[in-house]
Parts: structure tokens; sequence; C-alpha cells
């Protein structure tokens, strides 16, 4: 039974993002919260200067967001909306602008003005917040604040916040599509015998009173939802990575009590960036860093200060999401987690409906450091194995404008289409040179998935569109149905999109099925042999 828990608990999309929720009847509230409305539009964020301080006996936080921005278009009177979550309190608003009122309504600040703003002009600001933040129940799979303590009872503190967004403890414009442009500063007080561990670099430490007040700074765009500090006991040690674009400062911060083994399982770091270099193109971040910080729940994405939980052991949590035991051969998170760097921290989507361009690119990273790791059937065998777990419940495109997400089957099914359409690519080189393209034409950049799908199709000259409708806006996977007579091969698609367009190389000789029968001469009359890297049903019919 654990087994099987397990798989579902996958295939739920439990593994890093939050619960997915079928049929949900959609509210003003989640609009308000997935849209660029007219609350939003019209200022974009350049720059966050935050602090915060967590009680760890009180269960609270408090501290100021400081928001710098420019405004985009001309508007007249307009109100701003900045997000916070209940039950989570705005104690004060200010701006460098005049300010007619603001009040706090459910999970926003509503800040109106009698002023006209002009295309170009800069402005701040800044609330002072506190409270009790939502509590996390089980991170990183629900969000919220993770108040605990290590196994050796000193208090450790922490927030994981994809799903639910980083306005449940942070005032912030929470949407996916406005990164701030300069980064953020964020300055993490703690009492004197814990460390504050943010994103980027850190800047400077120094006592405030019976306080420390750890600042670090983040050079690059970064999305709200990474924005995460970590109160523990940490010690720290520091590598380097000799990288494509240089000096790559590694830097590793654990309980103190985990530092030998920490020493020993971060080896893999360094193989895994040579690898993700390798296919994607240099780590996005150089400026910041990266970074493992150890964390009180499995991990996540923290952009420049990834979250580390798996028990520093190999695959995900000691077991072998594939299920053919490649995946134990390396640390899960180590790599999965470090993937997303580069999908969904340098490229971003704007609405988290298209979140299958965070989650099905990193879950193929994990086949892909496979290959560059051990080998290539290495790597098809997980590749295929991870199709166990595809539920196929719902699309894996979400709804849009309401912070919805699709099918958790964007991580294996996603993986699955990426790796079938490498196979119809038919050359490694060309696919690698799309995966960096990727990566350097969309750099540091928030995208649509109709972005990604053209980029894909024009890289590749091959239309791809059919292939993505199928995969990513329906659950029917394609059949290929085929009867065999000598060399002579019989074929055609069935439970497809209209003009399904994905073709077969079978036995060196390249067809292109549609829902009509056709029939090819095979170079032998041996039973013939489908490539199993592609994700399609195979059905012999008399």
């Amino acid at each position: 039974m654990k087994k099987l828990s397990f798989t579902l608990l996958f295939a739920s999309g439990l593994v890093f993002g939050q619960l997915f929720e079928k049929d949900k009847v959609f509210t003003k509230q989640d609009t308000l919260k997935g849209s660029n409305t007219q609350f939003r539009n019209f200022w974009d964020v350049k720059k966050y200067d935050l602090s915060v301080e967590p009680d760890f006996a009180m269960k609270t936080i408090k501290g100021n967001s400081l928001i710098s921005f420019e405004i985009i278009k001309d508007v007249t009177n307009p109100t701003f909306q900045i997000d916070l979550q209940q039950p989570m309190k705005a104690d004060q608003v200010e701006a460098s602008f005049p300010v007619a009122e603001y009040k706090q309504e459910g999970d926003f600040i509503w800040i109106k003005t009698n002023k006209t703003f002009k295309k170009g002009e800069k402005y701040t600001l800044k609330v002072t917040y506190s409270g009790n933040p939502t509590i996390a129940k089980n991170a990183p799979w629900d969000g919220g604040w993770v108040f605990t303590r290590d196994e050796r009872g000193n208090p450790w503190m922490s927030a994981a916040d994809e799903g639910i967004g980083a306005s449940v403890w942070l005032p912030v414009k929470d949407i996916w599509s406005d990164e701030p442009d300069n980064g953020i500063v964020m300055k993490i007080i703690t009492p004197k015998d814990l460390v504050g561990v943010g994103n980027g670099r850190l800047i400077s430490k120094k006592a405030e009173g019976d306080k420390m007040a750890y600042t670090w700074e983040v050079k690059n765009p970064i999305n709200a939802y990474s924005i995460i500090p970590n109160i523990g006991k940490y010690v720290n040690f520091k590598d380097t990575f000799s990288g494509e674009k240089g000096k790559l400062d590694l830097d590793y911060w654990v309980l103190d009590y985990n530092a030998e083994k920490a020493k020993k399982q971060f080896q893999q770091v360094k193989p895994m960036l040579s690898a993700f270099e390798y296919w994607f193109g240099p780590y996005p971040f150089y400026e910041d860093s990266y970074k493992l910080v150890e964390s009180p729940y499995l991990g996540m994405e923290h952009q420049s200060s990834v979250a580390y939980g798996n028990g520093y052991q190999n695959g995900y949590l000691g077991r072998d999401l594939s299920g053919t035991g490649i995946g134990l051969n390396w640390d899960f998170i180590i790599i999965h987690e470090s993937g997303h760097e580069w999908f969904a921290n340098n490229v971003t989507a704007k609405d988290q409906a298209d979140m299958w361009i965070h989650e099905s690119f990193t879950n193929y990273s994990e086949v892909l450091f496979t290959e560059k790791y051990m080998d290539k059937k290495s790597a098809e065998i997980y590749a295929q194995g991870i199709r166990n777990i595809i539920q196929n419940d719902a699309p894996i495109i979400g709804k849009y404008g309401v912070r919805n997400e699709g099918s958790g089957d964007m991580y294996p099914k996603g993986a699955s289409m990426i790796h079938t359409i490498r196979q119809v690519i038919n050359d490694d080189e060309k696919f690698r040179q799309i995966l960096r393209g990727i990566n350097k034409d969309f750099y540091h950049q928030t995208v649509t998935t109709q972005q990604i799908e053209n980029y894909i199709s024009k890289k590749s000259g091959i239309d791809f569109s059919s292939v993505f409708n199928q995969y990513l806006r329906t659950t029917k996977v394609p059949v290929l149905e085929y009867s065999q007579k000598g060399d002579e091969l019989k074929f055609r698609y069935t439970n497809t999109v209209k003009n399904f367009n994905l073709p077969v190389i079978v036995e060196g000789i390249t067809i292109k099925p549609t829902e009509q029968w056709q029939t090819v001469k095979l170079k032998k009359g041996t039973p013939v042999e489908f490539n199993k890297n592609y994700y399609i049903n195979f059905k012999k019919v008399q």
C-alpha cells in the first residue's frame, strides 16, 4: 500500500506543486489573484527591499516590503493592488506619491490615488506588515510558513509558497508575469544563536541589539515565490565550479550536525551543473551564486537558494519514481530542483496555467542528467519508467487568469511529450541547441506556452502544434494501430486530435500516420519493433 499511495501522491501533482483541484469553481478573488487586472497592469516592479523577523514562540512574523516600480502607461487616479493574504495585517502603507486612502480587504491592500501618473515615472510603496501567517500543514505542497525544531531541538523556520503565492506572508505584487527586474535585498532578523539564509549573496551580517541581521542580495529578476527566508542552526561551507561563464560560487548551508553528510552528498552538484550547462546553457545566475539550503521540508526550486530536505540519500526519499532502479543513482532533489534554475527561474511562465513549462522540462532534465551522468540507454529506461505514474486525469494546461495549475501529469506526461518530440527531431545536437536556445532567447523572461510551442516548431523545422494540443490540452494518448503481413505494414492513428501530425520512425523508415489506413513496405519481413521512446500506445490489430 505504501507504494500505491506514494504513486498516487506523485501523480496528483503533489510532488512539488499545490494540490491539483479538479472541477474547482473560480471566484472574483481568484481572478484578482491570477489576472493582470486594471490594478496591476499600469506599473512594473523593479525591486523589492524586504525585512522579515519571525518569532518562533508566537508563530508570528513582522517586517516591511519596499516596492520600487515604474509606470508603464499613462493613467489617472488609479488604484494599486498589493497582495497580502489573511490573517497577515498591513500595519502601515507609505508611498513616494500622495495616497488618498488605503484599506485592507480580504487578501488585498487597495491603495487609492488622486493623481495622474505618466509612463516612465518611478515611485516606491512601503508596506509594514505583521501577523500569524498561514502555517503549512504539509510543506511544500500546501504552502505557508513552517515553524518546527531540528533533531536537537533548535528552532527551524522557513516558508514554501509556489502554489498559494508569496503574499501568504509578504506584501508583493503576486503575479508570475511581473518579476522585479533589478532583484531584491532581504534582511532576515534572527535570535543571536540562529542564522538567517536568503536568496543570492550574503552582503551584511551584524548585530542589532540582542538580535542578528543577515542581509542578502539578488541582482537578477526573481519570481516572488522563490523569495524565501530560512532560519536555523546553520553552518556554511563553500566550493567553486568552473562553468561556461567562468567561476561559479557554490554555497551550502546545512544544519550543524549534518555538515559531514552534506559534504559527501553535495558532491553531486558539480556533475549536475556540468550536465545542465551542456544541455541548457550557462547556469542563469552566476552573479547570485548557486546555493543549497537544508530545509524543514522535502525541497523547492527557490532561485539561487534551492531548498534541500531529501535526507542526504539518493532517489526521492530513498525511492525511485521511475520504478526502474535508475533513479537511485542520484539525489532526486539536487537534480530536479536545480533543473528548475533553468526552467522556472530563468524561463518563467507568465500564468500558473502554463506551469508545464517549469515542470515538464525539469522532469525531463532528470532524463538528460542521467544520460550525461550514466549513459543514454539508462536515460531511456528512466524516461519510459516514469510513464507508469501518468494519470491522464485532466489536461496539463490549467485555466488562465485564476492561479490554476493543470494536472500533475505536467511532470511525467510533459517529460514524455518532450522525449517524444526528441525522437521526431531525430537529431540530438539540434534538440540540444533548441533547449539551449530557449534559455538564451528567453533569458530572464516570463513567457507563454504559445511562445515556447512556436519556438520549438520553428527551430526544429517541424510543426508540432498538434502534438502540443494532444498532450497538453487533452487526456488522450495517441494509439497507433497496425497490422503486418510479411514486409507490408498497415497503420493508422486513433484517439487523436484533429490533423494530428506525429511522424514515427519504424525500422529506419519515417511513416506519417493519419486517421486513414496507410501501407508501407518494410526492408524485411520480420515482426516490426516500435521505438518505445515515443509516448504512443501501439496496438496490433487483425
